[in-house]
């Protein structure tokens, strides 16, 4: 046997063992987009369903924990009436969650 030879059978995998090794790659990759990349998404099309369902009146939650009622909602921002008749313009994305599911559950 020559150099080349031995080099060349040691450099080309068997058939059977090449798909053995690429299956833990794709059963992992397969595993983190079910656990970490789709609930992610999910998460992120429940919030923009969210904000594009704000209305006029509703009660909601900044993400800086600031109450309020909105009383004007224009393209991106949000203007919202919070205690002693102030009003807070605030972007469209600065609103957290809707309050009214937290005060009838008290």
């Amino acid at each position: 046997m020559n150099l080349s030879s031995i080099l060349l059978e040691a450099a080309a995998p068997s058939s059977g063992m090449g798909y053995m090794q690429i299956i833990p790659l794709l059963l992992i990759v397969v595993v983190f987009y079910f656990f970490f990349i789709r609930p992610q998404m999910k998460r992120s099309k429940d919030q923009k369903k969210f904000r594009e369902s704000l209305q006029k009146g509703q009660k909601v939650i900044t993400i800086g924990g600031i109450h309020g009622r909105i009383v004007e909602i224009q393209d991106t921002t949000v203007t919202i009436e919070v205690e002693g008749q102030v009003r807070l313009r605030v972007e469209k994305s600065a609103i957290a969650i809707d309050n009214t599911q937290t005060i009838e559950n008290k």
